[in-house]
């Protein structure tokens, strides 16, 4: 398993090489100034985006978390098989990151309303695919597809942020880590509790109706 963090590690410093070589330099703003980025804390804008983003993105970590026991377990899969529904999760991830792109050049406000609902009917459909090793690999590939929020996400934080936009970019990802931990948290708890490994998709569920209703009160604002 050292391996794997040896791989992480080149494909890192590759990445570091390919920022340093196309993207372009651009000079820092001299009128920016540490006080003003800290105004992005006291508007509520930034902080619905932010629960948003912490309540809507912890689904597919409640699931995802707890992915290798579930088809284990329940779809009975082999666990050679986890590395392929390991890639399955990564492939998705792309495709929900791409998607989320071009959701952003569409409308960033509709494109976050159609990646939140999507996370839901994915949380509704992961207890019926999880129970096949095969369909169980498809419902991984579409936990990932929920990263379609990000991107929309990151943008929307920027409009609303003002003069405080890099505070609010960096914050979407102390949000998701946010997700993570609360999403992981959960669906630890449901298991515990009894209900069975696919209960997760009950907690992302929960928490995606939470991400879509504090996005709707956002919307609902004079300057959403």
């Amino acid at each position: 398993w050292h391996y794997a963090f040896l791989f992480v590690g080149i494909c890192a410093l590759i990445s570091l090489l390919m920022v340093i070589r196309y993207v372009p330099h651009l000079p820092g703003d001299k009128t920016a100034h540490p006080l003003h980025e800290l105004t992005a804390l006291k508007t509520p804008q930034v902080l619905l985006v932010l629960l948003t983003g912490a309540a809507g993105f912890g689904g597919m970590f409640a699931v995802f978390s707890y992915i290798t026991p579930t088809l284990v377990h329940v779809a009975g899969m082999p666990g050679w098989a986890i590395p392929w529904v390991m890639a399955a999760f990564g492939l998705g991830m792309i495709v929900g990151m791409s998607t989320g792109g071009k959701l952003s050049d569409w409308s960033v406000r509709k494109g976050i309303t159609v990646a939140l609902v999507w996370n839901l009917v994915v949380m509704m459909l992961f207890p019926l695919l999880a129970t096949h090793a095969l369909s169980g690999v498809i419902a991984t590939f579409l936990i990932g597809t929920t990263s379609m929020l990000i991107p929309c996400l990151q943008i929307r934080l920027m409009d609303v942020a003002g003069k405080a936009q890099t505070l609010a970019a960096a914050m979407n990802h102390s949000a998701l880590n946010i997700a993570n931990a609360l999403g992981a948290f959960l669906g630890g708890m449901v298991i515990d509790a009894g209900y069975g490994w696919t209960s997760t998709a009950g907690v992302g569920a929960a928490l995606g109706i939470i991400g879509l209703l504090a996005y709707l009160c956002s919307l609902s604002r004079k300057k959403a």
